[in-house]
């Protein structure tokens, strides 16, 4: 059955291209004939003169060539050519044959992009698995209520990065302490990771995403408090539409949409750079009398267009740091989660949350601060550390600073 589908798939494929071509040419017949009448604003669609040449018909790489000018798009290998995230991740060893490192994240980004295909999978098939709602398992240790996909999600990323071998220490927000891999599976790496970001969202089938940062363990005994600078690797995968996973080696920011046909993520955003300065902002505006006078400033002033880009901003927020990050990333603007009298320390993690998001917004050209520094300069003292974040292009976030940090 499977091969005569794909057989039918084939034959349905070139008849459409048949199809297509046949009315190029038809099309190409009419146009070309007959030049269009005085005063006429439209060509004329008057059949070409008998005995008038035709125009000759081309086939290049993706598309047909009719004539010297016009070109339309008929078939495209580039499902079957395009760069994979394997194929990424194998060039980079090629490139460095000796380099040990080149070989071990390559593991590593493997086993995330395994997880990550799983994940993609669970939540697009929650509504109908019975995966959304509570666990029943009580509060984590953020002190927020566990979902169904945060537990299974979490178990995914864990087993798919212990299984690399190159991982020394894992640490999850699902997990009250950091787990340690020992034995034949045990390597030199950390990962730490919020395995399902937003998983608010999963009951209304909004999007949500894993986020997670990659650095060295540089054989510590106990779990490692390192500052985001350390990272050698960060990224997330966001689930919506479809699944694109961002990534950061350290050398820019590149894109991989999940092609479910393949089972591959295939390179779809290449060498990303967020704009200098968008027009929008996104943040829980909700909480905006707990903030302070200067924050306040800063919306009025730039939601009635008398910032310093003469713009009025719009606000859009979704309430998934990765939803609302992906689009900061592509559009520009700023995304910000201030602290306020509830979170005096803000409210996103610092070692899984913020620290990622801040390494690729700034190989995108971007900036991350808490306010008074670079994100990526904290010292984190355990875990679950949170901070105030600013993050996004980067004269916004200069601009907004000036307001936040007004006395």
């Amino acid at each position: 059955p499977a091969l005569r589908l794909i057989s039918v798939g084939r034959i349905a494929r070139k008849m459409f291209v048949r199809s297509i071509l046949a009315a190029a040419i038809a099309a190409s017949a009419y146009s070309a004939a007959v030049p269009a009448p005085a005063g006429s604003a439209a060509p004329s669609l008057a059949p070409a003169a008998a005995g008038a040449p035709r125009p000759a018909l081309r086939l290049k790489g993706g598309q047909a060539e009719i004539g010297d000018d016009t070109k339309i798009a008929v078939f495209s290998k580039k499902d079957r050519l395009s760069m994979t995230l394997s194929d990424f991740m194998r060039e980079r060893c090629i490139e460095k044959p000796d380099d040990k490192d080149a070989r071990e994240m390559e593991c590593i980004m493997n086993g995330v992009q395994a997880a990550c295909r799983l994940i993609a999978d669970m939540v697009g098939k929650a509504g109908i698995q019975d995966m959304t709602g509570l666990a029943g398992t009580g509060e984590n240790v953020q002190g927020e209520e566990q979902k169904k996909l945060d537990i299974l999600s979490n178990d995914v990323f864990k087993d798919k990065l212990a299984k690399t071998g190159c991982m020394a220490y894992l640490g999850s927000e699902e997990e009250d302490e950091a787990i340690h891999i020992a034995g034949k599976h045990g390597g030199n790496y950390v990962a730490v990771f919020d395995p399902l970001d937003g998983s608010s969202n999963i009951d209304a089938a909004i999007s949500v995403g894993t986020i997670f940062g990659i650095y060295k363990a540089e054989g510590s005994k106990s779990f490692p408090l390192v500052k985001g600078e350390k990272q050698v690797a960060a990224g997330y995968c966001m689930y919506s539409t479809c699944s694109i996973l961002m990534v950061s080696l350290g050398d820019g920011v590149n894109g991989f949409t999940l092609d479910s046909s393949l089972g591959e993520f295939v390179l779809t955003h290449p060498n990303v750079q967020m704009p200098k300065r968008g027009k929008i902002y996104s943040t829980n505006q909700g909480n905006l009398p707990q903030w302070s006078s200067g924050i306040k400033e800063y919306f009025d002033t730039v939601t009635n267009g008398k910032g310093e880009s003469g713009q009025k901003y719009s606000l859009r927020y979704i309430g998934s740091m990765v939803g609302d990050m992906h689009r900061t990333l592509l559009y520009g603007g700023i995304f910000m989660y201030p602290a306020d009298d509830k979170n005096k320390d803000g409210k996103l993690r610092l070692l899984y949350e913020a620290n990622p998001m801040a390494m690729l917004a700034e190989q995108a050209g971007g900036k991350a601060s808490t306010g008074t520094e670079d994100v990526m300069k904290v010292a984190p003292r355990k875990l679950h550390d949170r901070v105030p974040i600013y993050i996004g292009s980067s004269e916004d976030v200069d601009e907004c600073l000036k307001y936040v940090n007004k006395k």
